[in-house]
């Protein structure tokens, strides 16, 4: 069975490389509108009637009008904006959060593409939290660091137009977009405290969660994650054991998503850090695996694993 697939917003980074992913895959085949079918509503309203799947690619405000106009109740909708990600009748699309996730992914006709952030922060986490190693009431605070193909167009314009930054960290006002799904999908009673930041690096993201306990937990933790992820075939995890962790703008693209647990002797003083593509596993390997699981086929077909 071939399924048709629209991606509203298939000029943008993500949009892009999801088709990249599906290209020469003879399960999907993409409706595609030129530039003035994208700009006329009624040629954009019947791509989004007329597909099995559709994609969206958007800023929130877009993708929630996009929705607003299908009113085919067979389409399946995968939305890798942040518009959804905590809404009632959405399901959550990051098919490794737990062990009932996956199949409410494929049953779903309504899945909200995690964030980049939150895949990390979430895949370091919730499975220690589940296990109570990780206090539900804890108050934890995560550090992430972004390359800057993250912030779309207009973020990518001005890294590469000013050559000079270096660091650029951002946030400050505290609330950001990502922190409810971080919250809900971990398990924890309180808002975990976000410090983003970009460097200059088209792609990749590193994601730490510090920890400290009165008593050793770090054997736990690692053998927890491990348990959680043993049947994964894009997360890994280990225990870290080198002197640095380095964002290359040489590393090439994947959507395998790696975990490592650095520990004090004692095993009471963690660093939990994910590694990921920010456009891989945080965004467009996402939507392709999400895609996979909807349509019943390999889950990580096309993935770059």
């Amino acid at each position: 069975m071939t399924y048709s697939i629209f991606i509203d917003g298939a000029a943008g980074t993500t949009g892009l490389e999801i088709a990249e992913r599906l290209a020469g895959r003879s399960e999907f085949s993409l409706i595609r509108l030129d530039d003035a079918q994208r700009k006329d509503a009624a040629h954009r309203r019947g791509a989004l009637n007329s597909a099995d799947f559709v994609i969206l690619c958007l800023p929130d405000a877009a993708a929630v009008d996009a929705v607003s106009m299908i009113d085919n109740d067979a389409v399946r909708v995968i939305d890798a904006s942040s518009a959804h990600r905590v809404a009632t009748g959405w399901t959550y699309g990051f098919a490794e959060l737990s062990a009932a996730q996956r199949a409410e992914i494929a049953a779903s006709k309504r899945v909200s593409n995690p964030g980049c952030y939150p895949t990390g922060f979430l895949a370091l986490v919730a499975p220690l939290v589940a296990a109570g190693i990780i206090p539900a009431d804890m108050r934890l605070s995560l550090n992430a660091v972004s390359g800057y193909s993250g912030g779309g167009k207009e973020l990518i314009a001005r890294f590469e137009d000013d050559q000079d930054i270096g660091f650029r960290s951002y946030g400050f006002a505290m609330g950001h977009k990502h922190v409810p799904e971080m919250q809900k999908y971990s398990g924890l009673s309180h808002d975990p405290l976000f410090a983003p930041a970009v460097v200059p690096v088209f792609r990749g993201m590193l994601v730490e969660v510090p920890l400290n306990f009165a008593d050793p937990i770090a054997d736990a933790a690692l053998e927890t994650l491990l348990a959680h992820y043993a049947d994964s075939k894009l997360i890994s995890v280990s225990r870290g054991d080198a002197g640095e962790l380095l964002l290359r703008k040489s590393d090439a693209a994947t959507d395998q998503m790696d975990l490592q647990i650095f520990a004090s002797a004692d095993g009471r003083q963690l660093r939990l850090v994910a590694s990921l593509d920010n456009l891989g596993k945080g965004a467009s390997g996402a939507c392709v695996q999400n895609l996979n699981i909807m349509a019943g086929l390999d889950e990580v077909a096309g993935l770059r694993v």
